[in-house]
């Protein structure tokens, strides 16, 4: 599997695991992962597998796209716990700064609690508050890190 393969399973389960954002730009055309393949997720446990994920960073502004990809992940850190089911057919967004705005249909369902906020999601609609704020809406939404 390529190293931009790597980066794209990694990215997806890190979000379903621990709530993390992606770095870096990367082009993955297949990828899949599991924890095992991820030394660096401790205290979590992550199986995905998606077709198609491109990621720009251009300054302060960050750019998405994904295809399909399915996923489940378990998330304990000392930021709390969170436990995550994602179903996604498609996904675009962009993010400047603290807000991100994301288009997409998708029915992640889980929840999230910790230091930071709780997080809840069904089917792709639910909330955030705390650290950081949010609402989504069958995978379209957007939200706002306050620090």
């Amino acid at each position: 599997m390529s190293g931009d393969a790597d980066k794209a399973a990694r990215a997806v389960g890190r979000e379903l695991c621990f709530n993390e954002e992606p770095s870096g730009s990367f082009d993955a055309d297949d990828y899949e992962g599991n924890e095992e393949s991820d030394e660096a997720v401790k205290g979590g446990t992550y199986a995905v597998k998606g077709s198609g994920y491109v990621r720009k960073e251009i300054g302060p502004m960050c750019s998405e796209t994904k295809g399909p990809c399915v996923g489940i992940g378990v998330g304990l850190s000392e930021s709390g716990a969170r436990v995550m089911t994602k179903a996604e057919l498609a996904s675009t967004s962009v993010s400047v700064g603290p807000a991100k705005a994301t288009l997409g249909l998708s029915a992640d369902t889980g929840v999230g609690v910790g230091p930071s906020g709780v997080e809840a999601k069904l089917l792709g609609t639910g909330f955030s508050l705390g650290r950081e704020v949010g609402v989504s809406f069958l995978g379209t939404g957007f939200k706002f890190k306050l620090w």
